[in-house]
């Protein structure tokens, strides 16, 4: 009898290879190509994907990556292998392997699984990163791994954890950050807690990731005593014409200096390592779209990335799984 062997792998959206508009164009292409991620009529979505976006957005893109870009790579792509790499030796004592994939881009979660089946995994707890649940990113991880296993004779034992958005470890960790964040450089007047957007249509749809926002935001506010008048929930990355998950972040931070509040924290609690989403959308523009709108205090409060109380969190995220503990 074969002996059990686990391995886990985590999983995120993934980056270009460069900060160049061919590479961009060629992440985009897999990335925007995704039914999953738009929900629009395919042939309508490949001539609007084909004529009106790639043509044009790449080079926007590719030059919001360069301002992020640093010599080890994407900032996503480094955080997350970062992290892999201290949850791996910490778990490494006890058998598991611990690896990580990306959705669009490389390593591919198909090229990650068969170094796996090489080592003789016979278990696999797969992890989106990705706290709260969305059909158009952990259920794009879901579509991509099955696709893969769909052609093994021999299937591994899969544990796929769909979400964590109200752990009491994630809560406790970003919780934590805010707090150590406000220690060192004091509290601002308002605390943001922005997650990236979707379409409305998608709540109505029956996906969760508007609700599962909320609570993930309404938990960080509870442990950290807030009232409501200290903290409020917006929304980031609206693209296109259609309606999207509201108040809308850059809305919000042009009107709260004419409401009196003139210096804001912001904490994107929906993203487990920075990326250009935070630190180019968030940290740079949004900063400029409040400051001259009238704020005299903005900060970015950075996403969990690598630290300690990250990598702990995840491993006792992982420890209530049975395949784990088994």
């Amino acid at each position: 009898m074969t002996a059990k062997k686990t391995g886990v792998l985590l999983v995120n959206l993934g980056s270009p290879a460069a900060p160049t508009t061919r590479a961009v164009r060629r992440f985009l292409k897999e990335f925007l190509g995704d039914p999953r991620v738009v929900n629009l009529p395919r042939p309508l979505w490949w001539l609007i994907l084909n004529f009106l976006i790639l043509p044009f957005r790449p080079a926007r893109s590719a030059k919001a990556y360069r301002k992020i870009w640093h010599e080890q790579g994407s900032p996503l792509s480094d955080l997350t292998r970062r992290l892999t790499t201290k949850i791996a030796d910490k778990l490494r004592t006890k058998g598991i392997s611990v690896d990580y994939a990306m959705r669009y881009g490389e390593p591919s979660i198909a090229y990650r699984l068969s170094a796996f089946k090489k080592e003789g995994i016979t278990d696999v707890i797969v992890l989106p990163l990705y706290p709260q649940y969305s059909s158009t990113t952990t259920a794009s991880v879901y579509d991509d791994l099955v696709k893969e296993l769909n052609q093994w004779r021999h299937l591994p034992g899969i544990q796929f954890i769909s979400d964590y958005h109200q752990n009491s470890h994630y809560i406790a960790a970003v919780s934590d950050s805010i707090e150590l964040a406000w220690r060192e450089h004091g509290k601002n007047e308002r605390l943001l807690m922005s997650f990236h957007g979707l379409p409305e249509q998608l709540t109505k749809w029956g996906d969760p990731y508007f609700h599962q926002c909320h609570k993930t935001a309404a938990l960080i506010a509870e442990k950290l005593g807030l009232n409501d008048q200290q903290w409020m929930i917006v929304f980031q990355s609206r693209f296109g014409k259609a309606q999207w998950l509201k108040p809308y972040c850059v809305d919000t931070l042009q009107a709260l200096p004419e409401q009196g509040i003139k210096t804001v924290d912001v904490v994107c609690p929906g993203f487990a390592v920075d990326c250009l989403e935070t630190l180019e959308e968030i940290a740079m523009e949004n900063k400029s779209i409040f400051m001259a709108a009238g704020g005299t205090g903005y900060r970015y409060i950075p996403a969990l990335n690598d630290t300690n109380a990250h990598v702990d969190a995840i491993i006792n995220l992982l420890e209530n799984c049975h395949r784990f503990t088994d």
